[in-house]
């Protein structure tokens, strides 16, 4: 596999200096405006909101042992620019290892793998949102290592602003619980990335003001009521998950590439 060395994932190109990086469009559509309004107010409101929320995870973050509050990790966002995403941090503060989270993952501190649990320890990036670099709805911002082993297959992806919910985030919502085998790189890459690819370009294809209202409806209902939710990898469409299928035949990074050509 292009990019693994000994299990581990390596760039192979920059990703700034990648042909696959989207040119940057000029000015804004209706969808932009509306979506950025939406942003804005919902932004600002979950954390008013969530104020109360933030002083008791951090005050159990700081009682439970050292480190600091949170923590930022790197990301690429939309054209593909470099972005510092702010999480609450969920691990020891000597924690060191995959940059992939796995279930049972033993850096997760005790009160760390609560957060990782409900998905509190993302709420702090309702502050990039409101700085504009993330967007409320959008492809999940995924590492740099992991993106520069298929520049091409997230050429679309990259065109929107990255999200801290949206279909590949509903669809994986356990993702630590399906990373198997002996090399979860692997995995991560030849199994799940393709299939997150896909929904990521289908939501970049079809992206709008009420498919993103759609989206936080089924990311409250998940969160609220415990619902695992199924996305249509085709036409992205949304529905309860009953029982997660036996895995359908995926395409490869290889072949997401050469659909963008």
């Amino acid at each position: 596999m292009r990019g693994i060395e000994g299990g581990r994932i390596r760039p192979d190109r920059s990703i700034r200096q990648s042909r696959s990086t989207p040119a940057r469009a000029g000015g804004f559509s209706a969808t932009d405006l509306a979506v950025r309004l939406l942003d804005i107010v919902g932004a600002a409101f979950l954390l008013l909101l969530m104020l109360p929320l933030f002083a008791l995870v951090a005050l159990a973050i700081r009682l439970e042992g050292p480190g600091g509050t949170f923590f930022r990790c790197r990301r690429v966002g939309r054209y593909g620019r470099e972005l510092d995403v702010l999480k609450f941090r969920k691990m020891h503060a000597d924690a060191a290892g995959p940059r992939l989270t796995l279930l049972g993952d033993g850096r997760l501190t005790k009160v760390g793998a609560r957060l990782a649990r409900w998905k509190i320890d993302e709420l702090p990036q309702l502050w990039t949102v409101l700085r504009g670099q993330m967007s409320l709805v959008g492809p999940r911002p995924e590492d740099p290592l992991f993106v520069a082993t298929a520049p091409e297959a997230f050429r679309d992806v990259l065109a929107v602003r990255p999200g801290i919910t949206g279909l590949s985030q509903l669809a994986f919502a356990d993702e630590s619980s399906l990373l198997q085998g002996d090399d979860p790189y692997d995995y991560y890459v030849e199994r799940l990335l393709p299939q997150k690819l896909q929904m990521d370009r289908v939501y970049a294809e079809s992206r709008s003001f009420w498919l993103n209202i759609k989206i936080l409806v089924w990311t409250a209902r998940m969160i609220l009521l415990g619902d695992s939710v199924a996305v249509d990898r085709q036409t992205g469409s949304l529905s309860v998950r009953h029982q997660r299928p036996d895995a359908a035949p995926l395409a490869s990074l290889e072949q997401l590439e050469q659909s963008q050509s």
